[in-house]
């Protein structure tokens, strides 16, 4: 919910016209009859889209319908990223962000703000809603800001008020909240009741945002995450974060951290961008489907602590992990940013190599938890895994590459894991010094069908019919590597 004087409607719902106070100017309903004195006869615009609203997004949602009915193949999103609202504020427009982004789309929406007195409230609410009927005979609906029901602080909701029966005495709108929530009747009395908003005793205000259409923008529903997207993360996000934490959108992630704030922002710039930059660079074109949380908390006891209070397990290891049930990356960042370059690696693979084997998937991201630039690009070093496979190329104990390239994704976690990690890495560092890695990677990727373990590209990418002579070229080699 928007309005934070109101309490027990669920977030779904609501919208604010104001906090605390009127922003900009407000206009004056001059005085009238009262509005059951007229006579309306019967109007009503048909053929308007119905939308539902994303949580928070009611007056977005209203503006996407007569945008559709406009032609406009747009979205809620696509309103929302014309209001400029920082995302990271986790909410919807409130009235004056969405009159400003309905400005900006081209729409004529009239003074917005209306100021009534509490005395004279019948006859200048049935001016306003005089005025409102007149552009509705003309064809022009409005987006109006009520309370959204009659109950004790009922939250404030936008909805698109689209026409009005005569017999009946009904307004007619579509209730963005609501999945059957087109062309809704609203006894007019009823409604004239709900559209001022009492933040006085003695002065009430009503919003009503008119849709007229001046020259409208281009626009299109995106295929990248905007700042919608982030704003309605953030939204779901807030339940979860404890206070005290800083919360960075670092796209496509979303970084969150205990440390101090300026560690968790240098963070998000210097490790996770730096990463992901380098990564889509060489490997990625797309992002990972969803917006992931990455979690840094500030060493063993908050990581411990935190991991069982937010996602009620218990950590594996010491340092970091990726869950696709939480749709997170979760370190301890005390230890050192290696473990979050490794598990970055792992989404965009999700993303962008289906089905890729663990030996492939881990390699990669394991050759990046000790990595560095030379010449612009994300360059991986030998690292702590190497002594581990030096032992076990001396105790003959590392298998060979077919056998290894066709290790089910279950054997390669649960059968001799810290060898499968080490062969892994240090084939993927192999190739990379033999500048082959990222042609290795096209390869593997687009003959994953045909080629499902990687065996016949990486004997296609080394130039040789088997592995058996380069298996003991490569162990040699790996002898000869030295860590630090």
């Amino acid at each position: 919910m928007r309005y934070r004087r109101v309490v027990g409607i669920v977030g779904l719902l609501g919208c604010v016209a104001v906090e605390g106070g009127v922003p900009g100017p407000v206009h004056g309903a001059e005085n009238g009859p009262p509005a059951k004195a007229e006579s309306y006869a019967s109007v009503l615009i048909r053929g308007v889209p119905f939308v539902r609203q994303k949580p928070d997004f009611c007056g977005e949602a209203c503006a996407a319908m007569w945008l559709q009915k406009l032609g406009r193949p747009v979205d809620q999103n696509w309103v929302f990223d014309q209001s400029g609202l920082d995302p990271r504020e986790g909410r919807g427009c409130y009235t004056k962000e969405l009159a400003a982004a309905l400005e900006k789309i081209g729409f004529r929406v009239g003074p917005v703000w209306y100021r009534i007195s509490a005395e004279r409230a019948e006859q200048q609410i049935g001016r306003l809603w005089k005025e409102l009927y007149a552009d509705l005979a003309a064809g022009v609906p409005s987006i109006v800001c009520t309370h959204f029901d009659q109950q004790p602080n009922s939250s404030e909701h936008f909805r698109l008020v689209l026409g009005y029966l005569e017999p009946s005495d009904e307004v007619v709108y579509h209730e963005p909240a609501d999945a059957r929530g087109a062309y809704r009747r609203m006894k007019r009395t009823a409604f004239l009741s709900l559209w001022p908003l009492k933040y006085g005793d003695r002065q009430w205000t009503v919003v009503r945002l008119r849709l007229e259409a001046g020259r409208l923008i281009e626009g299109k529903t995106a295929e990248t995450f905007t700042a919608a997207d982030y704003a309605q993360h953030m939204l779901a996000l807030r339940r979860k974060v404890p206070d005290g934490f800083t919360v960075v959108i670092q796209p496509p992630f979303v970084v969150i951290g205990d440390g101090p704030p300026e560690a968790v922002r240098g963070r998000a710039k210097d490790t996770v961008q730096w990463a992901v930059d380098k990564l889509k660079a060489a490997y990625f074109a797309k992002d990972p489907a969803e917006i992931l949380d990455i979690w840094l908390f500030r060493g063993k006891e908050s990581y411990e602590k935190h991991v069982q209070a937010i996602f009620h397990s218990k950590p594996d290891t010491p340092y970091g992990y990726y869950s696709d049930a939480d749709r997170a990356l979760v370190m301890n960042i005390d230890t050192g940013g290696g473990t979050l370059v490794h598990e970055i690696v792992h989404p965009f693979v999700a993303a962008n190599f289906p089905h890729c084997p663990a030996w492939f998937n881990e390699g990669l991201g394991s050759l990046y938890e000790q990595s560095g630039e030379i010449d612009g690009r994300i360059h991986g070093y030998t690292n702590w895994r190497l002594p581990g496979l030096q032992s076990a190329i001396r105790k003959h104990r590392v298998p060979a590459f077919q056998d290894f390239c066709a290790t089910s994704d279950q054997a390669f976690y649960e059968e001799d894991r810290g060898t499968n990690y080490g062969q892994a890495r240090y084939l993927c560092y192999y190739l990379q010094q033999h500048d082959l890695l990222r042609k290795f990677y096209r390869q593997f990727r687009q003959n994953r069908e045909k080629d499902p373990t990687g065996y016949a590209t990486l004997c296609d990418v080394l130039g040789r019919k088997d592995l058996k002579a380069f298996q003991k070229e490569w162990e040699a080699w790996v002898l000869e590597l030295r860590f630090p």
